[in-house]
């Protein structure tokens, strides 16, 4: 029986790409999964939506919950967190993953975007977070997994994208204080990042092609998540996660499988210095 079986695990962003993966990969282990994102009807240029998603987990052997959610929405945090915690008796996981990417300088970033890129990353973690907070108090295995990369002050990790490092540095920044905030009361709380570039719509759209030749599949993000997320709440928290580097803690040493391009050599991601 595996931990995950019948655990409650709250997903934002969960209609495509990372989140979708996630979602998928606990309901192999009979999680029941809430599938919370504004994709509820198909989009001309993006796959996948809430409902989509919702079959494929059934099909994966969980429950699913789809809820559509605007996580820039406080107040629908709280109304999806309560219909999640109403369906399933509790939450237990809360995966923050939903997000907003623009690489853009000062000059080309209007406050708007600014604004945008901090409602759906940095403050959409902390609401969601906040809003399961009495349900993950009572879960006898409570985990936060926030998608966000270790801290790095090196100026190259700011330059020409500050507003995003930003907003990305402050989920990071909320693991690290609610990791000892919560710690006595055995909710793990993590941060996990990519060491490689991931083949998702952001991607597609943000970065040259070869680019994403060179990235990997979704899939590893939630192999890597789902190792973690099996940990003990009281001995696995506050870390800075690399996917790749979690799944070679697990015994983990051929990552040809996640490769989009087979035998191209993957293309780290941003935060993550070269090997």
């Amino acid at each position: 029986m595996s931990v995950l079986e019948g655990k409650v695990v709250f997903v934002t962003g969960a209609s495509r790409g990372i989140g979708r993966a996630i979602a998928l990969r606990c309901a192999r282990d009979g999680a029941r999964v809430v599938l919370a994102a504004k994709s509820d009807r198909p989009h001309p240029k993006l796959a996948g939506t809430i409902h989509s998603v919702a079959e494929e987990v059934r099909e994966a052997g969980g429950q699913a919950l789809p809820v559509r959610l605007d996580v820039r929405d406080a107040e629908a945090i709280e109304q999806a967190v309560a219909r999640a915690a109403e369906e399933y008796g509790g939450i237990d996981i809360v995966v923050n993953n939903a997000g907003y990417i623009s690489l853009t300088g000062l000059r080309d970033t209007p406050v708007r975007r600014f604004d945008l890129m901090i409602a759906i990353n940095v403050r959409a973690a902390y609401a969601v977070t906040r809003a399961a907070l009495p349900w993950l108090e009572k879960s006898d295995h409570a985990h936060v997994l926030n998608m966000s990369p270790p801290i790095s002050l090196e100026p190259r990790w700011l330059a020409g994208h500050a507003a995003y490092t930003i907003s990305k540095y402050g989920m990071s920044l909320l693991t690290i204080g609610l990791a000892e905030e919560f710690r006595e009361q055995r909710i793990a709380v993590n941060s996990l990042w990519p060491k490689t570039t991931i083949a998702t719509a952001a991607i597609s759209v943000h970065f040259p092609k070869e680019i994403l030749e060179r990235s990997r599949r979704p899939e590893i993000v939630a192999d890597a998540a789902h190792a973690l997320l099996q940990r003990d709440p009281a001995a696995a928290t506050g870390g800075m996660w690399l996917d790749e580097d979690l799944l070679r803690e697990e015994g983990v040493t051929d990552f040809s499988p996640y490769a989009l391009t087979p035998g191209v050599d993957p293309f780290p991601d941003l935060y993550v210095a070269p090997s």
